[in-house]
C-alpha cells in the first residue's frame, strides 16, 4: 500500500495574538511576583537572590518553586539549613504560603504597560482577536483580571495555568485560547511574551513568537528605573536579553508590546 503524504501551508494573514500578562501587558518589569518568591523561601530559612527568583518566571507558580529548588545553589543553601535537599512536600508547603501572598501582591502590580492600549487599537485595526495566558493560577487571576479591567484591559480570552493539564512550556494554554477565540490554523496566531518559557510555549504550539525585552522579566526594572538608566547601559542590557530570547527561538524581538503591530505587518508580508 502506498504511503499517504499530506502537506498544507497557510498563506493567510495573522488572525490572533496571544499576550502574556505580567511584563508584557501589565506590571512593567514583572515586579509583583519576585518579592513573593523570595519571601516564601526566606520563611523556610533560605535566602534566594532576585536573579534566582526571576530565572524560572513564566512557569506555573508551583513549577516555578520546583525549578528554584532544583537550582544547585538554592539546593545547597537548603541542605546547609535543613540537612537535606528540598522535596515535593517542601514545594507544597511553600506553595501554600505563596498563593495568598501572590494575590495580595497582584492587586498592587496590575497597571497596564504604557503603550498597551495603542497596541490593542492597532491589533483591532488589523482585525485580530486578542487572547492571553499566564503562569498565574485561577485564584490569582480572580484578583488580577478585575483590577486590570478597572484600568481598561480585558482581552477576548483569558487562560491560566490551572485551566489546562500543564503550564508552560507546554502548548496547552495556547491551544485553549485558539479554541475559545475560534481561530485556526495555529500558524495564523502570534504568541507575545517576555520570558523564555513564553517563547517555548508559542513554538511548541506552532505559533509565531515575539519576545518582549524592555518591559519584561529579563530586564526586571520598573518604568522609572528604565528611564533613569544610562542609555548606553540600557542598550547593552537589552542586547543581551534579545540574544537570550532569540536563542530560545523567538522569531522576532520587540522592546514592548507597542512595538509589535509593525511586526505583525511583517509576518503578514512573509506569509502572503
Amino acid at each position: 500500500m502506498k504511503s499517504i503524504r499530506y502537506e498544507r501551508s497557510y498563506k493567510g494573514p495573522v488572525r490572533a495574538v496571544i499576550l502574556d500578562w505580567a511584563g508584557t501587558a501589565v506590571d512593567f518589569g514583572s515586579i509583583g511576583p519576585v518579592a513573593v518568591f523570595q519571601e516564601v523561601f526566606r520563611d523556610s530559612g533560605v535566602e534566594v537572590s532576585v536573579a534566582e527568583a526571576r530565572s524560572p518566571m513564566g512557569l506555573m507558580k508551583k513549577d516555578h518553586i520546583r525549578a528554584m529548588c532544583a537550582m544547585e545553589r538554592v539546593a545547597g543553601r537548603w541542605r546547609a539549613v535543613h540537612g537535606r535537599t528540598p522535596d515535593e512536600a517542601d514545594v507544597e508547603a511553600m506553595y501554600s504560603r505563596l498563593e495568598p501572598l501572590m494575590m495580595m501582591s497582584l492587586a498592587r502590580h496590575c497597571d497596564p504597560v504604557p503603550d498597551l492600549f495603542d497596541a490593542l487599537a492597532d491589533f483591532r485595526k488589523l482585525g485580530l482577536k486578542i487572547g492571553s495566558c499566564t503562569g498565574y493560577t485561577g485564584p490569582m487571576m480572580e484578583v488580577l483580571v478585575p483590577e486590570a479591567e478597572r484600568r481598561g484591559y480585558r482581552p477576548d480570552s483569558i487562560v491560566c495555568a490551572t485551566d489546562v493539564p500543564a503550564g508552560r512550556p507546554y502548548p496547552w494554554m495556547c491551544y485553549l485560547n485558539a479554541i475559545r477565540l475560534e481561530v485556526y490554523p495555529l500558524e495564523a496566531m502570534v504568541k507575545i511574551g517576555d520570558t523564555v518559557s513564553d517563547i517555548q510555549e508559542g513554538l511548541n504550539a506552532g505559533m509565531w513568537t515575539i519576545g518582549v525585552t524592555r518591559t519584561g522579566n529579563e530586564l526586571g526594572l520598573t518604568e522609572e528605573q528604565v528611564n533613569a538608566l544610562d542609555p548606553a547601559e540600557l542598550e547593552k542590557r537589552l542586547s543581551v536579553i534579545e540574544d537570550r530570547l532569540r536563542l530560545a527561538g523567538a522569531h522576532f524581538v520587540a522592546g514592548s508590546i507597542g512595538d509589535c503591530p509593525p511586526i505583525i505587518d511583517e509576518i503578514n508580508r512573509m506569509m502572503a
